[in-house]
Parts: C-alpha cells; sequence; structure tokens
C-alpha cells in the first residue's frame, strides 16, 4: 500500500467537520494577497504534503500487525486498516495544519476507499475513576459541552479564530463498565453557519491504570453510522498489557486523575472542540487543504493508500 497523490489534489475526496461542505470550500475566496506570494506558499504547502507522504509511505504497516501503543497497550491491527506512527504521523499531521502533542501515537486509515480515518492518542492523566457513568444524565452533559464551547469561543474570537456551536450528539455516551469503554459523539459546526453536511468525531476511550486511549474516527456526519463498526473493530483490538489494566491499579501507589468520566466527555471535549477553530483559521488560507479535526486531519484520505496491484 502506498501514498499516490498529494492531499491539495484531492479537492474532490474532501470531507469537512464543522458543517464545513463541499460547496463551502469551493467556492471559498482567494486570499487578497498578489497572485506571486500566494503561488509560492501554496508551491511551498505541497512541498512540505510531499514530504510528509513519503516519510509516512516509508513506516507504514497494513494489518494484520501486532502495534506496540507506548508502554501500555497493544493494537492487532486487523487486515484491511493501514497504521501510521509518530514521528511520520506528527509529521503528516502537521502538514495540513494540525497540532500534536505528546499524547499522540499515530493515525489508522481503511485499506479501501472508505472516507474515514482514525487518530490514537495515550493520555497519561492517572487513574480515571467512573463511578459517575451510573448517574450522568446527557442533556446535562450536552448542556454542559454547549456552554463550556461557547466561553472557549471569546478566547478564539481574540485570536481571530472562527467561532463553533455544538448542535447535539451524534451518539450519546456510553460507558460499558465491564471492559472500561466508553464511547460519545457530539455534532458541531461554523457558529451561524446554515450548512447541512456536519463533519463528526466519533470518539471511543480505553480506560488504564495510567490514564486512556483514544481512538477519534472523523467522517462525515452522514457516514458515521457505516464507519461505527470500524471504529468498534478498531476499539476492541486494543489491549492493555498486563500490569497497564484498569483492574490493576493499586489506591496505594497510582495517581488518580483530577476528573471522572462525565467530565472527560463535557469537559475535556470542550478543549478538543478547539482544535476545529483552529483549523478553520488555517483553512481560510488555504482553502485547498482539508480541514483538521479534533487531533486529526481529514480529508478524502482512503484514495492516499492504495493496495499495489
Amino acid at each position: 500500500m502506498r501514498i499516490h497523490t498529494p492531499v491539495a489534489r484531492l479537492t474532490a475526496g474532501l470531507l469537512f467537520a464543522c458543517a464545513l461542505t463541499a460547496a463551502n470550500i469551493g467556492n471559498a475566496a482567494p486570499p487578497p494577497t498578489a497572485a506571486a506570494p500566494a503561488t509560492s506558499t501554496a508551491n511551498a504547502l505541497e512541498a512540505e504534503q510531499e514530504a510528509a507522504f513519503k516519510a509516512a509511505n516509508a513506516v507504514q504497516k497494513a494489518g494484520p500487525a501486532d502495534i506496540a501503543l507506548r508502554d501500555q497497550a497493544h493494537l492487532q491491527l486487523p487486515a484491511g486498516y493501514v497504521w501510521v506512527p509518530t514521528p511520520a504521523a506528527a509529521q503528516l499531521m502537521r502538514s495540513m495544519g494540525n497540532r500534536t502533542d505528546d499524547t499522540f501515537i499515530g493515525v489508522i486509515f481503511p485499506g479501501d476507499d472508505a472516507d474515514w480515518m482514525a487518530a490514537v492518542k495515550f493520555v497519561k492523566e492517572g487513574y480515571i475513576k467512573d463511578d459517575d457513568a451510573k448517574d450522568w444524565n446527557a442533556d446535562d452533559l450536552l448542556k454542559s459541552l454547549k456552554e463550556g464551547t461557547e466561553a472557549a469561543n471569546e478566547e478564539r474570537a481574540k485570536r481571530g479564530i472562527p467561532g463553533i456551536e455544538v448542535t447535539g450528539w451524534a451518539q450519546k455516551p456510553q460507558y460499558e463498565a465491564s471492559t472500561h469503554r466508553l464511547v460519545w459523539s457530539a455534532l458541531s459546526k461554523n457558529k451561524g453557519s446554515t450548512g447541512e453536511n456536519q463533519g463528526v468525531n466519533y470518539n471511543t476511550y480505553a480506560l488504564g491504570r495510567d490514564g486512556y486511549l483514544s481512538l477519534n474516527l472523523i467522517t462525515n456526519a452522514k457516514d458515521l453510522e457505516k464507519f461505527k463498526p470500524d471504529a468498534a473493530k478498531l476499539l476492541g483490538a486494543m489491549q492493555y498489557d498486563d500490569g497497564k489494566k484498569y483492574a490493576d491499579f493499586n489506591s496505594s501507589t497510582d495517581k488518580v486523575a483530577a476528573y471522572g468520566l462525565a467530565a472527560l466527555v463535557a469537559g475535556v471535549a470542550v478543549k478538543k472542540l478547539g482544535f476545529f477553530a483552529l483549523a478553520l483559521a488555517f483553512l481560510a488560507k488555504f482553502a485547498k487543504i482539508a480541514v483538521v479535526a479534533g487531533g486529526a486531519a481529514l480529508w478524502g484520505i482512503a484514495k492516499l493508500f492504495k493496495k499495489k496491484t
């Protein structure tokens, strides 16, 4: 499997987060700068992406494969999926205008033409207590998520970054206590946008002794139901190593996270949604480059990875 073309040329296959539609992108006005500087910048971006694709190609692994996730867990990558580890994955994300940090491990792509990708992180926050899951109210969580996002818009406005708004659940938070797996997904878009085509992050988490693994599948909201089985399959393929499992927690020695499970949805999520707005600021300059959403870039990425014939 190999990357065969720069993302900048894949405008027909773009997917969008934050209710950015193909029409929005295609009709975006060019930046008010001279043609020569704009062309030079576009060429530099394409060169950066070409280098990132080359780096990703050199290290990508096709399933079935055993992927170590830091010193915490292993991913038994099934056949039909492709894994790109960091630092190459981080380089790829940066080439798309994305921010990554030391929690970022890598990205998973479908091996076919399905339009989604999944960012994998491990957040070493400590043991997250899950006792609040039995009492949470999805409506209250959504209200908190909306209010937190609106408050964060004030800071975005100061930085010249477009505001965003949460419009509802694509998947209400569901926690399976027996496996310590959490799933939730919120719909969000440009604040005030009337676009109907919303992007979505489908968030899945596996809790462990030292923190949590996050697998964030990004796609178009209208296609989410079709790709949920992929997220479930990949989440199920993640298993913590002995000594790192949720059940291995030692209250005498281990760190306990400063927040519980509900805050992982309603609190931490607000921070994650900020990546949507950062992406829009990037997109305003380079309209043909795909959106960054929730810690990962999103485009018609499946078309970059093709099986050799």
